[in-house]
């Protein structure tokens, strides 16, 4: 016979059960299992007639075993007490449940065992050494008392819980003990297991354990302190858990992933994962080789997957993980150029921008009837419509989703304070962004429209409220886009430096210095145009200081001003 014996704790899939007690059986391995009360008893009772035939599995007394309770810590005093007392010659007790599978030989197991029979594998941390609690109880779930199950009945928990700290009560561990916590899946010796069962002051320990937050963490974990020789503070099953406390679960495609983890038993084991249960439930040739469990070889592979969870990857916003704004990483998935007041200023920017730099140019992607695509598309890489209704639902993640589809071509928009501005901030915020901006290049397309003056004073009234905002986005504290302003005096003035920096940042095709700039808008009488809008009380102060006289006109042609160039 066998020194060590299994005991199960079981409430779901029976039939992968009963698959895996027979596994440990046929291995030599006498096993009690322990079938939650609230499995019905016609099924109980057809489960305990299909194991009828093996000799050495046995059924231990029934408790309701009820998350985060007391039942679970009852269900497993209950089966080790009838394994030690029905086989005799277990030296070693391994705590496994229904939907655990061994990985590797069971002889590996019972030799591993037999050549460390004095060692206790449990994992048994105190709580200021544990990581790994989630909800906010850790220390508190010793010093207050928990009489209401959390999944049942949720309300009167945390009412109590708050009535507790409002009036300070606490309790005392007994006899002095210090608690610790750990993984409930455990491996100890015939003594130690013994000596916490038949301990004079067990009562005592059971009677304050009952009141205790998720028992099944602590109470083997703090009592075996007190007689264990020699403790590992580790569980020889491989259980991993997310980032909210929940177990992963293994499906059929972690076949190779398990098998690299050397360990002896993993937990939790899909019912329906065939392919897994015919991999391991088998003979010693086809078995894994042996070695020393290692589960941390793995645990790189499951911090990559709780920071996919948490947050994600950056750009990408999908129905099944919307992200937090804490967690998030980038609202976008690659790097864009937003441009502010050229196409006012420039006839012909957009074609001119897309031929120097062999970006994607797009118009106002926010302009109120709808988004201006590059060469007037209606539907965009990833099924993205023109709509402005589907847009403005959520202006920051329509931004987000045209980047991570359109990713691996750099993308380029206009943005005026005639557009939607609902993805302003997110812009200002976002490290991916290049914005550049003529302050006031708003006020041309008034200039050139055959409207009512007082009507373009309370437009241009309006626009610049809308850019002023802006532009203090831009300049506050949380800004992290990449930004460049200038006023529309300052950048008429000398054209060709800003565009030769905007140029640059966007990685063009050619290294050469700009040699010519975009058709400009004729200038003519534009200063005049922002004196009668001061003259009627409106004061465009955007602009810069912008000349009245015909300095701001536009050079006739043939008489082309040569652009100069500052070298650094």
């Amino acid at each position: 016979m066998s020194a060590v014996g299994i005991v199960m704790l079981v409430h779901t899939a029976l039939d992968r059960a009963e698959q895996v007690a027979r596994h440990w059986a046929a291995s030599g391995c006498p096993v009690v299992i322990h079938a939650d009360r609230s499995v019905p008893a016609a099924r109980f009772r057809a489960f305990v007639r299909s194991l009828s035939d093996v000799g050495t599995i046995r059924f231990s007394s029934r408790h309701r075993c009820e998350w985060g309770t007391w039942g679970i810590v009852a269900a497993t005093q209950a089966a080790s007490a009838q394994m030690l007392r029905d086989f005799p010659e277990v030296r070693h007790v391994y705590l496994a449940s229904g939907s655990c599978l061994p990985l590797r030989p069971v002889q590996e197991l019972i030799d591993y065992l037999d050549a460390r029979p004095r060692t206790d594998f449990i994992e048994s941390a105190t709580t200021s050494d544990v990581p790994w609690t989630v909800g906010g109880l850790d220390s508190e779930r010793f010093t207050m008392r928990f009489p209401f199950a959390w999944k049942r009945n949720r309300r009167l928990f945390d009412a109590y819980v708050r009535l507790q700290r409002r009036l300070g009560l606490k309790r005392r561990m007994p006899n002095g003990i210090t608690p610790h916590m750990g993984s409930q899946w455990w491996c100890l010796t015939r003594q130690t297991l013994s000596a916490i069962l038949q301990d004079p002051e067990r009562a005592d320990y059971d009677r304050f354990f009952k009141r205790v937050w998720i028992p099944d963490e602590s109470y083997f974990q703090t009592l075996a302190r007190l007689y264990s020789g020699h403790i590992e503070s580790r569980s020889l099953t491989l259980s991993k858990f997310d980032f909210q406390g929940k177990p992963h679960i293994f499906y059929d495609d972690h076949l190779q992933l398990l098998r690299r983890s050397d360990c002896f038993v993993a937990r939790k084991i899909w019912p329906r994962a065939d392919r897994l249960y015919e991999a391991f439930l088998t003979d010693a040739d086809h078995a894994m080789k042996r070695t020393e469990p290692n589960p941390g070889k793995i645990d790189r592979i499951f911090a990559r997957a709780v920071e996919r969870r948490t947050r994600g990857r950056p750009g990408l916003h999908m129905q099944s993980r919307f992200p937090n704004p804490s967690w998030d990483h980038g609202p976008t998935g690659a790097q864009y150029a937003v441009f502010q007041g050229f196409a006012d200023l420039f006839e012909d920017f957009e074609p001119w921008l897309a031929r120097k730099t062999g970006c994607k140019v797009h118009g106002h992607i926010y302009a109120s009837g709808r988004a201006a695509f590059s060469g007037g598309q209606p539907v965009i890489a990833g099924a993205i419509p023109d709509s402005a209704a589907i847009r403005d639902y959520r202006p920051a993640a329509f931004l987000t989703n045209l980047i991570w589809a359109s990713r691996g071509e750099h993308q380029c928009f206009q943005f005026g304070p005639n557009d939607n501005q609902g993805a302003a901030g997110a812009m200002s915020r976002d490290p991916n962004a290049r914005i550049s901006v003529i302050s006031g290049a708003w006020a041309v397309p008034l200039f050139t429209s055959n409207r009512n003056f007082g009507d373009l004073r309370a437009e241009a009234a309006r626009l610049q409220k809308i850019e002023s905002d802006f532009l203090d986005l831009l300049r506050g504290p949380h800004a992290k886009a990449r930004i460049r302003i200038w006023t529309m005096a300052e950048f008429v003035d000398s054209p060709m430096e800003p565009l030769q920096e905007v140029i640059d940042d966007l990685g063009a095709k050619s290294a050469q210095r700009l040699s010519e700039a975009p058709k400009m808008v004729n200038l003519a009488g534009f200063g005049q145009f922002l004196q009668n809008l001061k003259n009627q009380g409106m004061h465009p102060y955007l602009m810069g200081d912008f000349p009245t006289g015909p300095t701001a006109a536009r050079p006739r042609p043939g008489h082309h001003r040569k652009p100069y160039l500052v070298k650094k």
